[in-house]
C-alpha cells in the first residue's frame, strides 16, 4: 500500500554580502517530521533543491527551482526529526537581496518566511554587530514605559539594599505624579496670598504717625489743651 503523496512547508531566510561568502547565504527548512535518515533523499544543484522522504503515515516530496545560482560545495545539510536544515551559500557576492527565494515569481503555497531567521537587508549590520539580540532592540534602557513606570523594574528587590530596611519601594513608583501635582497646587496658591508686605508697612507707618504725635513735646509758652480746660474749671 502506497502512502498519500504531500509538499511538506518550506521556511527560507536569507543574507547577503558583497565580499564574505559566509554572509551570503540562504536559510532553508524543509519540514518533513519523522523521516527516517534511509528514506530521505536530498539533492543539491546550482539551481534546484530536490527533496523527498517518507514517515509512517505519508511521503513528503518537493523540489525548489532556484532564483539563482548556489554554491553547491560550501552548501550544508542537517536532517533532523522535524526535516532538513539547509544553508546554501549564494555563488555570486552582492549586498543586495534576492527578490525572492524560486525562479517562478508565482506564489508557492507551501513556502513561507521564517521569520526567527529573517532580517530587513539594512539591519544585517546591527545583526552583525549584535544589536538585534537585545531585547527591544536596547530602546528602553535607562528610560520609563509607556505606562509611565519605571522600565519593568522590580521595586520588591531593592528593599534589602542597605540603609532602606523597612521602606516600601512601591510607594515610589508615584512619586513623579506626586511632585508634578504639589508643583502645581504651591503655583496656583501663590495667585491668591494677599500682600501682606504692603499692608504692614502702611500699618506701621500709621502707627509711628500716631505715636509721633502723642509723644511730641509742647513747645514753651503754649498750654496743651487738655490742661487748659481743667485750668478754666477750676477757676
Amino acid at each position: 500500500m502506497s502512502l498519500p503523496t504531500t509538499v511538506p512547508e518550506v521556511l527560507w531566510a536569507q543574507r547577503s554580502h558583497e565580499e564574505d561568502g559566509t554572509k551570503n547565504i540562504i536559510y532553508l527548512t524543509i519540514t518533513a517530521p519523522d523521516c527516517p535518515p534511509d528514506s530521505v533523499e536530498l539533492e543539491l544543484e546550482p539551481t534546484k533543491v530536490h527533496f523527498k522522504g517518507s514517515s509512517k503515515v505519508k511521503t513528503f516530496a518537493v523540489d525548489l527551482e532556484l532564483y539563482a545560482e548556489i554554491d553547491v560545495e560550501n552548501s550544508k545539510q542537517h536532517l533532523s526529526a522535524r526535516g532538513v536544515d539547509l544553508v546554501l551559500r549564494k555563488k555570486e557576492l552582492r549586498a543586495e537581496f534576492w527578490p525572492r527565494l524560486l525562479k517562478e515569481s508565482k506564489k508557492a503555497h507551501y513556502l513561507r518566511t521564517d521569520f526567527d531567521k529573517w532580517v530587513d537587508e539594512d539591519e544585517q549590520e546591527d545583526e552583525a554587530s549584535g544589536f538585534s539580540d537585545m531585547p527591544g532592540g536596547g530602546a528602553q534602557f535607562g528610560g520609563g514605559d509607556d505606562s509611565g513606570g519605571f522600565g519593568g523594574i522590580d521595586f520588591s528587590k531593592l528593599g534589602n539594599m542597605g540603609g532602606m530596611e523597612g521602606m516600601d519601594m512601591s510607594a515610589l513608583q508615584g512619586l513623579g505624579g506626586m511632585n508634578s501635582a504639589s508643583g502645581g497646587a504651591d503655583d496656583n496658591g501663590d495667585d491668591d496670598m494677599p500682600e501682606l508686605e504692603d499692608s504692614t508697612v502702611e500699618k506701621s507707618e500709621d502707627t509711628g504717625a500716631e505715636a509721633t504725635e502723642a509723644t511730641a513735646p509742647v513747645a514753651e509758652g503754649e498750654t496743651s489743651p487738655g490742661i487748659e480746660e481743667i485750668s478754666e474749671d477750676k477757676k
